[in-house]
């Protein structure tokens, strides 16, 4: 089991929610029920799967929930892209906000593979 207070990568994805977050706040009032709730929700995910999976008593275990992580990573980059294209995000916003996305997506790759077990050959 690993303390994911420890891990970097929870660390970083935190950060992307808080930047999340207060990049939401700016919204329209009507996208309250829609993008702002979806990209939170998203962004919440990321750090709540690392931290969940880290509690788990196998690798193989934590290894799935970092794969949900990273679906997670996947799905708010996405909305990001959509906020931007509608207006919500401005171009250079959406940029750094995606690549810090991908840098917690590069992250959990990596921790992935060395939660992998040694090749036996």
């Amino acid at each position: 089991m690993h303390n994911f207070r420890q891990l970097n990568v929870w660390h970083r994805a935190l950060s992307v929610t808080e930047s999340v977050y207060k990049a939401t706040n700016a919204f329209p009032e009507s996208e309250r029920f829609g993008l702002i709730t979806q990209m939170r929700r998203s962004a919440v995910s990321v750090a709540s799967n690392i931290a969940e999976g880290s509690s788990r008593s196998t690798n193989k275990d934590f290894r799935r929930f970092l794969a949900i992580a990273r679906g997670s990573a996947s799905e708010l980059e996405t909305q990001v892209i959509l906020a931007h294209r509608l207006g919500m995000m401005s171009e250079d916003e959406a940029n750094q906000l995606s690549s810090r996305i991908d840098e917690v997506r590069a992250m959990l790759i990596g921790f992935a593979a060395s939660l992998e077990p040694p090749n036996k050959t």
